[in-house]
C-alpha cells in the first residue's frame, strides 16, 4: 500500500472521529494527516510527510485555539435574558448590610441582593445583571 494512501486512511479516520465527537480540533488533525498525503504524492521521504503532518494540523489546532480564544464567549445562562426573565429588571435598593446583602421587594416577595466585589453599595435603583443562586447580583443604574 502506498504510503500516500495510508495518510489519507488516517486523515478518513480523523474526520470519522471528529464527527462522533463533535470537536474541531480533530478535523485540524486531520487537515495535516492530508498535508502528508500530499507531500506524499510529491514524493516526500516519510520523515519529511512526518514533518508536514505535524506542523501543518499543529499549526491549524494553535490557530484555530487563538481564534477561539480571541471570540468572545456567549454569556452564561445566569445572566442571559432568555433563561432568566429577571435579568435586566429594575429594583430599589433602600440599604446595604453590613455584609453587602441587600433585602429587596422584587415580583412581590423578598429578595437579597448582592452587588459585584470590588463595587462600593449605595442606595437607589440597581439593575438586575445575574442570578447567583437565590440572590440577585446587581448593578448600580
Amino acid at each position: 500500500m502506498a504510503e500516500s494512501t495510508i495518510w489519507w486512511l488516517i486523515a478518513g479516520v480523523f474526520v470519522a472521529l471528529e464527527l462522533v465527537t463533535g470537536t474541531f480540533y480533530l478535523l485540524m488533525l486531520a487537515v495535516g494527516m492530508a498535508a502528508a498525503a500530499l507531500a506524499a504524492h510529491a514524493g516526500a521521504g516519510t520523515v519529511l510527510q512526518l514533518l508536514v503532518a505535524a506542523l501543518v494540523g499543529g499549526g491549524a489546532v494553535v490557530v484555530w485555539y487563538q481564534v477561539k480564544k480571541r471570540k468572545p464567549t456567549d454569556p452564561s445562562a445566569r445572566a442571559d435574558r432568555s433563561v432568566n426573565l429577571d435579568v435586566g429588571e429594575i429594583v430599589q435598593i433602600e440599604a446595604w448590610n453590613p455584609d453587602g446583602t441587600a433585602n429587596v421587594k422584587y415580583r412581590g416577595s423578598s429578595w437579597t441582593a448582592i452587588h459585584r466585589s470590588g463595587v462600593i453599595p449605595s442606595a437607589g435603583a440597581h439593575r438586575v445583571s445575574e442570578l447567583v443562586g437565590s440572590r440577585l447580583l446587581v448593578d448600580k443604574v
